[in-house]
């Protein structure tokens, strides 16, 4: 990609948290945000899509959506739904790939380069229609765990894909040092 390729990211949050914990590891979004805006090209937006549970006063993800809002991402959330399943467990159902999708689309026409954070094989036709546009796409999932966490639809439609394993040195929490 030239250095004038325009990059836009798309994290479906609780795919890419579920991978790193998957993988052991926590995700830097500073260091990530940073990776991205040192390659080549300008890296116009970074999307976080997750659905919080509206209900309660505090929720454990509410912090790191606060801090994503103030440092350069685009949190997009809406409420979770919780239900009882057939079990009676409590469950709560928070889908964003509708919202991941339409901006995806709004935005494929002003970028070069799409970036999804996602191993959801209902994201394939999206990543097809984009490509339509003229746009790569990378897909960042991982096939190192067992069972692999991208579908492998996704996979093969992808212009490229990059295993999270490989970005674990690269944007990877840092433990502190005691």
């Amino acid at each position: 990609m030239s250095s004038n390729s325009k990059i836009a990211l798309f994290i479906d949050g609780a795919n890419l948290y579920a991978t790193a914990k998957t993988l052991g590891f926590d995700i830097d979004y500073r260091r990530l945000l940073k990776e991205f805006r040192g390659r080549d090209g300008v890296l116009l937006r970074a999307f976080y899509y997750t659905a919080v549970i509206e209900d309660q006063e505090y929720t454990s993800i509410r912090p790191l959506i606060d801090w994503l809002d103030y440092n350069g991402y685009t949190v997009v959330t809406k409420a979770a739904k919780e239900f009882i399943d057939a079990s009676g467990r409590r469950k709560v159902k928070g889908n964003m790939d509708i919202e991941l999708a339409v901006d995806a689309m709004e935005l494929a026409e002003h970028i070069d380069q799409m970036v999804l954070f996602s191993g959801d094989g209902d994201f394939r036709s999206l990543v097809e229609a984009v490509q339509r546009r003229g746009v790569r796409v990378t897909v960042v999932s991982t096939i190192s765990s067992q069972p692999p966490m991208i579908a492998d639809e996704l996979r093969r439609q992808a212009d490229v894909f990059t295993d999270l394993i490989e970005l674990r040195p690269l944007i990877a929490r840092e433990l502190p040092t005691r």
